[in-house]
């Protein structure tokens, strides 16, 4: 016997060997599933509260971000959300925000739950995540001139690796029938003005605007309650003609400017559902590529996105 074990055996230290001769097969199984399991819930908590990795499948934030990214996402910065469902079901859960370390500002990446199109109360497909730029937070006037973004009548600072498909801008007075809000003669290139809304603000309601903010209200309550009757107004059964905001909002929009379905098409982004943001791109490759073609996918990795900081 080494004098190293005489010594551990004197002060009571015990060894491996003598350790696992103690425990029974059935202890080995228990403490391997214990230590499986506390392996779950500590990646658990850090996906649902710290940081998780997102695959950006289209092509909205290029040439920032592109198709195949795998993108990090810094859920504590803005206060982390609990699960809002209970994983692969729509079933909702009871949920709190931690506190935030900032607010969303302009230029931030932004990770969100996609609030569905300008006329839904809700999205067809629950927990959708989209990845889009802040141009404008509360109480902001939005306003696009020939593609040039105005944020309270200042131009907005243009992302580095903005891109534009088309090479003319779409003149003021093309409608666009898709654009938010309902029946705006806007469209993508000259929008607005249109003001960001911001917890306990007011705005008055008549006939000309009820349709633009129609949406938004039923979705505060998480129902339809609006109703217009013989000209008046009603939210919850109560005749008004004007409204104050639970919740703070942010305008997003792609830096593929035409090619992203954002803002300008299905109108704001509220506070609480807003994850996190995107800081780094972890991995990059064509996700186009099928698994079969394994070489040919491992052909394709960018390695000059690995690692590489978003702006």
């Amino acid at each position: 016997m080494s004098f190293k074990t005489t010594f551990k055996k004197f002060i009571g230290i015990k060894t491996v060997e003598e350790i696992n001769k103690e425990k029974t097969t059935k202890e080995k199984v228990i403490d391997f599933i214990s230590s499986i399991t506390f392996a779950l819930i500590t990646a658990f908590l850090i996906i649902t509260f710290i940081i998780q990795n997102t695959r950006i499948p289209t092509g909205s934030m290029e040439d920032t971000i592109l198709v195949g990214d795998f993108v990090l996402v810094n859920k504590f910065i803005y206060g982390s959300l609990s699960p809002r469902y209970i994983p692969f079901t729509e079933i909702e859960l009871p949920n709190f925000t931690l506190p935030a370390l900032k607010e969303p500002k302009a230029n931030d990446i932004v990770v969100f739950e996609y609030p569905g199109e300008k006329d839904r109360l809700f999205a067809r497909e629950r927990n959708v995540n989209y990845v889009k730029r802040c141009i404008g937070t509360p109480g902001d006037t939005i306003k696009i001139i020939n593609r040039v973004v105005y944020i309270n009548g200042k131009e907005f600072r243009r992302p580095p690796h903005i891109k534009y498909l088309n090479y003319y801008s779409r003149q003021a007075g093309n409608i666009e029938p898709r654009i938010f809000p309902q029946g705006a003669p806007w469209n993508e290139d000259n929008y607005g003005p249109l003001v960001v809304p911001k917890k306990n603000s007011t705005i008055n309601l008549n006939m000309n605007n009820i349709e633009q903010w129609r949406t938004i209200i039923d979705r505060e309550y998480g129902k339809r309650v609006v109703k217009v009757e013989n000209n008046i107004i009603s939210i919850d059964g109560k005749p008004t003609n004007s409204y104050t905001f639970k919740k703070d909002y942010f305008f997003m929009m792609g830096d593929n400017r035409n090619d992203s379905l954002d803002s300008r098409f299905w109108g704001f982004v509220a506070r609480d559902t807003i994850i996190g943001e995107a800081f780094i791109t972890l991995f990059s490759w064509n996700r186009d590529i099928p698994f079969t073609q394994i070489f040919k996918l491992i052909g394709s990795i960018r390695p000059d996105r690995i690692l590489k900081l978003l702006h």
